[in-house]
């Protein structure tokens, strides 16, 4: 009885010798190409408008990397924004821009953002435009 409680030990031990073996994983990274957009101003303040009169945000930016890149998707925070941008591919070195459109109806201060996604940047870039809106009197 004893040799076959020594025997059942071995034999566990053992096979849980098998079971400690861990792979070691070797860590991917993920490269992306940082600063291939370099734009001219993130955030733009407008100061003063007048209630009622649309105002026209232009960002502009170059492209500094070494692939054209395209403008995929441009999406304000608000349906008082609207958006345009350009629409071909840039070329490297080139420029480019995003237009916001702000209709300033309601009057006080604003704070308002555009989530501009391209071909050569896996995180969107938010860029922010604000001011205040004087009624009229």
């Amino acid at each position: 009885m004893k040799i076959l409680k020594i025997s059942m030990l071995a034999l566990t031990l053992g096979l849980m010798s098998f079971t400690v073996i861990s792979k070691e994983e070797t860590p991917t990274v993920k490269t992306t190409e940082a600063g291939s957009i370099a734009w001219k101003s993130e955030t733009i303040d407008v100061g003063q408008i007048p209630q009622g009169t649309p105002k026209l945000i232009e960002f502009q930016f170059k492209n500094t990397s070494n692939k054209a890149v395209i403008i995929t998707n441009v999406k304000p925070a608000c349906g008082c924004t609207a958006a345009d941008y350009t629409k071909e591919s840039i070329a490297p070195g080139k420029s480019g821009y995003v237009k916001a459109t702000y209709n300033a109806a309601a009057a006080g201060s604003f704070t308002k953002t555009v989530t501009v996604t391209t071909s050569a940047d896996v995180n969107p870039k938010v860029l922010t435009f604000k001011g205040t809106v004087v009624a009229k009197s």
